[in-house]
Order: C-alpha cells, then structure tokens, then sequence
C-alpha cells in the first residue's frame, strides 16, 4: 500500500474478469508513447472487466448518494512505464452521470455514461451495456453466466492479468499515474455467454468471435491515491 493518504475509497463486488490475446502491434497506436505494451511470454493482452461499484466516497467527505454505487464496464490493457506494471483504460462506461463527469473532468479518465444493468435469476447473472454519451458510438455488451462457489488457485498468467495496482493515463499531454491498494484477488472460474460485444471495436478483430479466459470475484475493498505526474 503506497505511504500516503488515499483519496478515494470503493468497493467492488460482483467481479467480472474476460481476457483475449490480442497482437502487440494492434494495441501501440491507442496508448501514449511513453507507455510500453506489457507482454506474458510475449503475448498482449485486453481485458473487458465489469462489476458493481459500492460505497464509494472522497477522503474527510461524506459519501454522495448518487456517486456512492454504479455500474461500471471497461477495457483495458496492460502496460508498463520504467519497469513498472500496470493498466492502461481504452475506455470506461458506467450509469452514474455524476461519476461520469467528475472522473473525466479534464479528459483525466475516457468515463463515458452508459445504460447499464446487472441482476441475478436463478443463479444466473444477466448483464447489458449500452453507452448512451451524446457523440459517441453506443458500444454495447450483453452477457449471461454463473460463478463457481469454490476459489480457485490462480496461475502465474492469472495473477499477472488481474494483480495490477496502478493505473496511466494521459489528458493534456501530462502522464499520470494513479496508484491503488487491495488485498490479493480471490478468484472463481465461471460460466457463460456473451450475446453482444462490439466493445474495443477499433482493433482489427472482433473480440465476440473469440472465446475469452473468464473470471468471478465476489467482492474487493480497494483504495485509490492522488495522482503522480510521470516524468
């Protein structure tokens, strides 16, 4: 944990980790410079990653009710900047406006507000996202699946795609990194269907026609701290 008062805390449940492999050279142009593609036996990799965002709240302010807990889809890869590994966001969606704004004031984070529900039948979770930013492409997401009950023992690639405790980002022609603290993830395998993805559509394959290394986790406490410019 990094030695210096967070700024936000939140807590993540309902965790949905879905990997591809993806070609080094699809994922250079979309990421600064600065930044280099981080690789797992000379593999890139992008990562859809969706979950619940609750109790959420700024250092010394009490919790907003409409920022306190939202959905959240993202896209991601990951990335590493003078030895040091972490996560690039191509894009991040989620139903709260007022977080929407307030983590991309500036062009700080690619938050985009989109239309978002989660909900669980008969042991079966339904989740479906469609952006709805004015002029923006409405990239959408639907998937069904169940979880394993019992953890499993991640694997070395597994724990290099989902370890990851600093995020970059790059508004204004300034990097920054955003430093994050939580415990180990407890990880679960599951089950289930995409029925629409047209997310990350800029890359030159569609990542529904690929079956994708799957995920749970149930619930992670995480803490985020103030930025740092990279120099």
């Amino acid at each position: 944990m990094a030695k210096r008062p967070w700024v936000m805390k939140q807590e993540w449940k309902d965790v949905v980790f879905l990997h591809w492999p993806v070609e080094a050279d699809w994922l250079r142009r979309f990421i600064p410079k600065e930044l280099e593609v981080d690789l797992y036996d000379k593999q890139a990799w992008i990562g859809v990653v969706l979950f619940r965002a609750k109790a959420t709240r700024l250092r010394l302010l009490p919790p907003v009710p409409s920022t306190r807990s939202y959905l959240e889809l993202n896209v991601r890869t990951y990335v590493k900047y003078k030895n040091r590994q972490g996560v690039y966001f191509f894009s991040l969606d989620a139903d709260s406006r007022l977080a929407v704004t307030g983590a991309s004031l500036g062009g700080f984070l690619p938050y985009k507000h989109a239309d978002i529900s989660m909900s669980k039948k008969a042991e079966q979770w339904i989740f479906a996202s469609r952006r709805i930013e004015d002029g923006q492409f409405p990239e959408s997401f639907k998937m069904t699946f169940k979880e394993d009950s019992k953890p499993m023992l991640a694997s070395p690639l597994e724990q290099w795609l989902t370890e990851r405790y600093c995020l970059w980002t790059k508004p204004k022609d300034q990097l920054y990194r955003v430093d994050i603290a939580h415990s180990p993830w407890t990880l679960h395998y599951l089950k289930g269907q995409i029925h629409q993805n047209t997310m990350a559509s800029y890359l030159p394959v569609s990542l529904h026609h690929q079956t994708p290394m799957t995920h749970y986790s149930k619930k992670q406490k995480t803490w985020f701290y103030a930025p740092v410019k990279e120099l």
